[in-house]
């Protein structure tokens, strides 16, 4: 991972990194390249594809038992609700952990992938508030110095999600970022 750039992966083609998980779901990874959100689903279509690309988004991030969840609600692919995706940094090899120079970029990149073919469907960069970044960057540092371990990680992650949806978590979240409709990306296609 660590010698692949977040901005060279192509709409269209294999996602280029390796994914644990399958079926439908959410990750959040800070490291070497970057901050990244991942959404896979396996049905979708190209009014999906449009909304993530360029539509109206909400991510909102929550800290509770030493997890940061990105928390996200996307117009145009979820009726309604809220998902979420907890930072982890416990499945990353040493040389792929974030640095303090991976993190002086405030840009998250998004992606969302056909999770039964693992391909690209459509991506999209946003620049976070400085409060936004300040609050990731601090706990990936955090998380770097003292590292969790997986049986730890699942155990907290386990009980919070026991004690609260991600409905709840937002109205709690400790930052939020309301991504506006991209209309230079719409005007471009025309």
């Amino acid at each position: 991972m660590g010698a692949t750039s977040y901005a060279s992966f192509e709409v269209g083609q294999p996602f280029p990194l390796p994914i644990r998980e399958k079926g439908d779901g959410a990750l959040f990874q800070v490291d070497a390249n970057g901050m990244m959100f991942l959404l896979k689903l396996s049905r979708t279509d190209v009014i999906a594809h449009e909304a993530f690309r360029t539509g109206e988004m909400e991510l909102a991030f929550y800290e509770e038992g030493g997890i940061l969840f990105l928390l996200y609600r996307i117009d145009g692919i979820f009726k309604d609700g809220w998902g979420d995706a907890p930072l982890s940094l416990v499945t990353l090899k040493a040389e792929h952990l974030p640095t303090e120079k991976s993190l002086e970029d405030n840009t998250l990149h998004l992606y969302l992938v056909d999770s039964t073919l693992e391909i690209l469907l459509a991506q999209r960069d946003v620049q976070l508030s400085k409060e936004t970044h300040a609050l990731i960057r601090r706990y990936a540092l955090e998380e770097v110095d003292a590292p969790a371990t997986m049986d730890s990680f699942r155990q907290r992650l386990g009980a919070i999600w026991r004690e609260k949806s991600p409905a709840a978590m937002r109205k709690d979240a400790t930052s939020i970022e309301h991504i506006p409709l991209a209309l230079s990306s719409i005007s471009k296609k025309n």
